[in-house]
């Protein structure tokens, strides 16, 4: 008698947190500043232009939820699927 073949279920994501971070080649996740979207025009340049550079997850935690809410953000960031 063949294997009975055990039905895998897709993850879904979360776009909010697919949009809001990337992960590079080597497995890092970034993730961009917060506050740069109004109210700039009191801000100085130096402070604007630091709003620019992406920053690494630090704290494990984080990192593990990220992985949770968005299970396929290493899998696609170069060929997203059609759709």
């Amino acid at each position: 008698m063949a294997k009975k073949k055990v039905k895998k279920y897709k993850l879904k994501t979360y776009k909010a947190a697919a949009k809001r971070f990337r992960m590079t080649s080597s497995g890092l996740i970034m993730r961009t500043k917060g506050g740069k979207s109004h109210l700039r025009r009191r801000k100085s340049k130096r402070v604007k232009r630091l709003f620019d550079k992406m920053l690494v997850v630090e704290s494990a935690g984080e990192r593990k939820r990220i992985k949770r809410l968005a299970p396929y953000l290493k899998k696609y960031k170069a060929n997203p699927p059609a759709g």
